[in-house]
């Protein structure tokens, strides 16, 4: 069964203006008839099929929100969300290349990069190249900050060594964004951003992981070695990369929450189409009353994350404070995405254990919402502080 097996509405129609929902059904569109059929062999081999990539550009999807003066879209973070929402819905793969590009890469560079930064890099980002986001380390996970990648200053550049992990699109990226610590002894106020390229000398992207879920995006290590980043490849200011790593991870916990979002509504589709096409007792499963109430409970869980997304992501559209509402969306649709996949195992019975049908992957690709991008434990950590705080 295909994965692209989708009956329920995404959404409210009143959530969204016009323009919002052509932008949604236009995406919607796209990964059903382009990436659906891709999607188990991409994932069987671990690969992503590189003729998708040029097909995201042109869709316009891998530069939303860069300005058109330089070259991209000119959208919004909400339709970002959007769109990582509804390719998740058919692969949470392809759904964290494209959050991560929009959400932290491009944004990074909006909010902190320089005028000559922002014409050098966002029309390659929105034409052709991707971007890739490096900031874990063996020892620096959920403790982002205790980085050892070392940043050494010399006459008009700067010398890296060290490595990082777990760095998603690192296989196809071409502009990496790299944390750094050019002073140990300063803590996190030695963490300076880097701009390095690919082709830089010193650097090599290493070993692909071979993981649970999301297998066709690609998760690498990156290894530095006298790798040479002039000057004015600083992303922000020098000792403010803690800064630019804590903002730009509260706008990807909103884009981790649309990937989860769009994954949990596309089990759902499948399963509740299988539910009205098997048959047992001499009737389709979705007349049993448990089978309903199943899925009438993943329906309303679905529904009260998506309202917990799309609030997120208005708010920072409007410039408000979004930090509590980030975390709050990535701790709770990281669950739901989980539960609901698995429930979705289940009505299929012993169908959902096997690849032959969709909703195994869906279930395998769920795990990672509670890890990456800040763990649930630290979702907490942060929702605990804010609503805490704010009582007088």
């Amino acid at each position: 069964m295909s994965t692209d097996a989708l009956s329920a509405p995404a959404a409210p129609l009143t959530l969204l203006n016009e323009d919002e929902q052509l932008f949604r059904s236009t995406v919607r569109d796209f990964a059903r008839t382009m990436i659906g059929p891709l999607v188990r062999q991409m994932d069987e081999e671990q690969h992503f099929d590189a003729a998708l990539l040029p097909q995201l550009f042109e869709l316009g999807l891998m530069g939303i929100e860069v300005p058109a003066e330089y070259n991209g879209a000119g959208g919004t973070f909400f339709e970002a969300i959007l769109a990582v929402e509804e390719i998740s819905a058919v692969d949470a793969s392809v759904g964290v290349l494209v959050d991560v590009q929009n959400t932290l890469c491009i944004n990074a560079f909006l909010r902190w990069g320089t005028e000559a930064q922002k014409r050098r890099y966002l029309p390659r980002l929105a034409a052709d190249t991707i971007g890739a986001y490096a900031l874990s380390e063996a020892g620096s996970g959920s403790d982002a900050f205790a980085l050892q990648m070392r940043a050494d200053r010399r006459d008009g550049f700067f010398l890296l060594n060290g490595q990082k992990l777990w760095i998603t699109n690192a296989k196809e990226a071409g502009v990496f964004i790299v944390f750094a610590t050019l002073d140990s002894t300063a803590g996190y106020r030695g963490i300076t951003a880097f701009l390095v390229e690919k082709d830089t000398p010193g650097f090599t992207v290493g070993k692909k992981e071979d993981k649970l879920g999301i297998r066709a995006s690609s998760t690498c290590e990156l290894l530095f070695e006298d790798c040479r980043v002039p000057e004015e490849n600083i992303l922000g200011e020098p000792g403010k990369g803690y800064k630019i790593a804590i903002e730009t991870l509260n706008e990807g916990r909103i884009g981790i929450g649309a990937q989860m979002l769009g994954l949990a509504q596309g089990a759902w589709n499948c399963a509740a189409k299988y539910a009205k096409e098997r048959r047992q007792f001499g009737k389709p499963i979705a007349e049993f009353q448990a089978v309903q109430f199943a899925l009438a409970e993943m329906a309303t869980d679905i529904e009260a994350a998506r309202l917990l997304v799309y609030n997120a992501a208005r708010l920072k559209d409007a410039k408000l404070d979004y930090v509590r509402e980030a975390a709050m969306a990535k701790y709770f649709v990281s669950q739901i995405a989980e539960r609901v996949a698995s429930q979705c195992v289940e009505i299929y019975g012993g169908y959902g254990f096997v690849k032959d049908y969709p909703v195994e992957k869906f279930y395998r690709d769920a795990k990672i919402g509670r890890i990456y991008e800040g763990t649930s434990n630290m979702q907490l950590a942060t929702i605990g502080k804010l609503v805490l705080g704010a009582v007088k």
